[in-house]
């Protein structure tokens, strides 16, 4: 974004509402110290939007004049916002206000990013569509061969980065726990499980995933074989409350309402859960096992948008599929083109996660690589690994999760090798 902000004055009936123009940045792209802000470009403007608040309730927008792509509501301008509509609609004047989305050139803080709030991410990271990351990794938690000690891994699977406590917490699935790693250390510390895996309070039995709620301070637990999804307060690690029973629950996610979303193996679908409800509600699949746009196979992790869009990686589909809310099938955002190792191809990809933009970052496992897919592109980039499966500093050997840090470094769980490997953007 340039060095000189430009302002627009909407007047209204009671109030006046001061904006900020932003030029020559992409649709959507970060234009306030507010991450939840981003630029919407204006309709008959030369590149240039107008900086506002990036999740209102879609059904409530009206579609602009289509004769002059104007607003009959006052208080209202009409706007380019592809993810409502393919047509323009008229966005409120008032979630564009400086008080909301206040101008990076402005404030008197240094501007940051969110960070991720969730193992599977639900808090979706600024990150440039151009950006890139130095080739060679550096291993920050195991490493040191598969095994249950305090500085090994076995078969390590989802991550949670906390920037504020300076820490990396790892589901190790083949140990039954969740480890937490601080920054620089050459040991991890368990948090959660490693007790043995029958099925009692504080011993877990096939963790294969774990979400971080942010909210409660606590993470939601997969415990695959003694079908139950736990909530373990991270407060109190000795034991975890049964909140799902009688599930086969394979991966999880979390969005910002602090709903949970279980994939069933057994049934084939995802479906909602809402802390203090009984019912759920079917939000992915449910149409047997398949390669249709209404079905799934063997997802491996999920990612859920400030829209409630639900991302999938559909390992046995080797694509990435977009359920919107509310729909009956999904839309394929990533790979679909069959096994393989071309760029328009994935082959059994695990953990995804979506930038701010909607561009997807997922974890090819069986090329080996970590691969950018841009919003409509037919094919991805692989930004790191891709040099075959091994330990080398820029290799990956079957990557399973991934997460970015407050700096944009890259996080890889590189389950083959047993061990974390943070690759750092490149700044220069």
């Amino acid at each position: 974004m340039r060095n000189t902000i430009r302002y627009i004055i909407f007047a209204l009936a009671s109030i006046t509402v001061s904006s900020q123009i932003c030029q020559d940045i992409a649709q959507y792209a970060q234009c306030s110290t507010n991450s939840a802000c981003g630029c919407f470009h204006m309709i008959n403007a030369n590149n240039s939007g107008v900086c506002g608040f990036l999740w209102p309730i879609c059904s409530q927008l009206a579609l602009c004049n289509s004769s002059d792509n104007t607003c009959q509501q006052s208080g209202t301008i009409c706007v380019r916002h592809s993810r409502c509509n393919d047509r323009p609609l008229c966005y409120p004047v008032s979630m564009m206000d400086q008080r909301i989305c206040p101008s990076i050139a402005m404030s008197n803080t240094t501007a940051t990013t969110t960070s991720i709030t969730t193992i599977s991410t639900t808090t979706r990271q600024s990150i440039h569509m151009k950006s890139e990351w130095i080739q060679n990794g550096t291993t920050v938690a195991g490493g040191n061969e598969r095994g249950d000690q305090l500085n090994q891994f076995a078969h390590p699977n989802a991550i949670y980065i906390d920037d504020e406590e300076q820490a990396i917490y790892i589901a190790d699935n083949g140990n039954n726990r969740v480890v937490e790693w601080k920054y620089d250390a050459t040991n991890g510390q368990i948090i959660i499980g490693g007790n043995g895996t029958e099925n009692q309070t504080g011993q877990l039995d096939s963790l294969l995933d774990a979400v971080f709620d942010k909210n409660n301070d606590s993470f939601i637990i997969c415990d695959s074989r003694n079908r139950q999804v736990l909530r373990w307060s991270r407060q109190n690690s000795t034991k975890g409350q049964a909140i799902i029973s009688n599930i086969s629950c394979f991966t999880l996610a979390i969005d910002h309402n602090g709903d949970i979303y279980v994939y069933n193996d057994m049934k084939n679908e995802v479906r909602r859960w809402r802390e203090g409800q009984t019912n759920t509600t079917l939000v992915a699949g449910g149409n047997g096992i398949g390669n249709r746009l209404n079905q799934l196979e063997c997802p491996s992790s999920m990612f859920v948008d400030q829209n409630f869009s639900i991302y999938i990686s559909d390992g046995c589909n080797h694509r990435v599929v977009k359920w919107m809310k509310d729909v009956k099938e999904g839309i394929i955002v990533a790979g679909g083109q069959g096994r393989g190792d071309a760029l328009s191809q994935l082959s059994y990809p695990k953990g995804v996660t979506v930038d701010h933009l909607g561009n997807v970052y997922v974890t090819d496992g069986s090329n080996h690589r970590i691969m950018r897919w841009l919003v409509g592109a037919k094919e991805g980039s692989i930004i790191v690994g891709g040099h075959g499966g091994g330990q080398g500093p820029n290799q990956l050997y079957y990557p399973s999760r991934l997460s970015f840090d407050r700096q944009h470094n890259l996080y890889v769980v590189d389950q083959g090798n047993n061990r974390v490997q943070r690759f750092d953007l490149n700044v220069d």
